[in-house]
């Protein structure tokens, strides 16, 4: 029999079940198999034979339950991974299993009862198979300086990147988003989580803002020159729109490329609306006027989505990628997500699905009535190079690649 190098923990306060499970992991080979009856009886072993691998937990207990007792064994280095092993409803288990990883725990997944063999094998092989990964940056501290963020962009450093939206039935190019990348010089390619908390400190949104926008519309009058309409979705702050001279400015830079407002979106996080200024308001409305459409990003994150969609001038609903990549977990996420494009139909708005990775999501989407979607699935963010590249990869011909502008009526 293969040995597995685990130590694994079953917390399980029935009998039964328990014997079970240690019997099972045993079958599988597992080189050490504790047991324990309580949350309590849990700690006390651990803190007796030292940290496991796994714990294979039953959510209901009775007394110290294994919440706390899961928040103590991450907070003391006594457990590395969780699998959820209970009889509780779905929507509970589904929520313990987004919280086990804000404790700091590895989540590998959810069985329920009874326990399955084949289930239980291949998910504690994929502990041993996918260790965590390291840091994509490991040169870089977890959040800029300023002295960094200001050399970087001095330095042009800070590149624009752009992933596009795709028409999910057709399979055509509907748009692209611009995100802001920092090819660090040793560092590689700096995610935004980075620098963007140190851009907003240091206000420096606005220098970042019009630097990508120049290199947008360099790119969409390039295209637009070949025949090729492109609408380019750009991210802006609440608190950038809060600027009265921000439309402005807007409006002399499309000028100044002899380009339409109609092929410009601009995404907002529907989080940063809540106390969002009259200037605002004022602002988003004259960006309509111009032509330009509005999208609400990371919909379904908040708290004030409906009341948000009567009051602002949105023509288009981004859907959080969190539904996306919950559609497996249960029926939930399917009533949100066809709850939400019935309403964007019903409102005459364009719903854009995020975070699509697989093509299982792809197709649920398409049965749920979705359009357009964006992610990895289709493409990552790239270069204005690289997307060049992979347009004339995906339509060799050079007629395939007029583009129709993602502008719905």
């Amino acid at each position: 029999m293969q040995v597995l190098p685990l130590r694994v923990l079953v917390l399980n306060d029935n009998f039964f079940q328990r014997a079970i499970s240690v019997n099972m992991l045993r079958q599988l080979g597992c080189e050490s198999v504790f047991s324990a009856l309580s949350a309590l009886d849990a700690l006390h072993t651990l803190q007796s034979v030292g940290p496991v691998d796994v714990v294979l937990c039953d959510l209901r207990m009775h007394g110290l339950d294994s919440l706390d007792f899961l928040r103590c064994s991450a907070q003391n280095g006594l457990v590395k991974s969780v699998i959820v092993n209970s009889s509780l409803a779905e929507d509970v288990r589904r929520a313990a299993t987004k919280l086990i990883p804000l404790l700091g725990l590895r989540m590998l997944g959810e069985l329920g009862q009874p326990l399955q063999f084949d289930t239980l094998s291949r998910l504690l092989k994929n502990y041993l198979n996918q260790p965590a990964t390291p840091s994509d940056s490991p040169n870089i501290d977890l959040v800029a300086d300023e002295a960094q963020v200001r050399r970087a962009m001095e330095c042009a450093q800070m590149e624009t990147y752009f992933q596009p939206k795709i028409n999910l039935l057709s399979s055509e190019v509907s748009g692209v988003e611009a995100l802001t990348r920092w090819n660090h010089p040793t560092g590689g390619v700096v995610s935004p989580v980075v620098f963007m908390p140190t851009l907003e400190r240091c206000n420096l949104m606005d220098e970042l803002f019009f630097a990508q926008f120049d290199q947008g519309l360099q790119l969409q009058r390039h295209f637009l020159m070949h025949g090729t309409p492109l609408n380019i979705a750009f991210n802006l702050q609440p608190s950038q729109l809060s600027n009265a001279a921000l439309v402005t400015r807007i409006k002399a830079t499309l000028a100044s490329f002899r380009l339409p407002g109609a092929g410009v979106t601009f995404e907002l996080t529907e989080t940063g609306l809540v106390e969002a200024s009259a200037t605002c308001m004022e602002n988003l409305v004259r960006l309509r006027m111009m032509g330009c459409r509005l999208s609400i990003d990371d919909f379904g994150s908040g708290f004030s989505s409906l009341q948000r969609l009567c009051q602002w001038p949105f023509n288009e609903i981004k859907l959080d990628g969190e539904f996306v990549q919950s559609l497996g977990d249960g029926p939930r996420s399917r009533a949100v997500i066809s709850s939400t494009i019935a309403l964007g139909e019903s409102l005459g708005m364009t719903v854009v699905a995020e975070g699509i990775e697989t093509q299982e999501q792809h197709h649920q989407l398409v049965d749920l009535g979705c359009v357009h979607g964006q992610g990895y699935f289709f493409a990552k963010p790239m270069t204005k190079h690289g997307l060049e590249s992979w347009l004339q990869s995906r339509y060799p011909n050079p007629e395939e690649r007029r583009l129709r502008s993602l502008t719905p009526r």
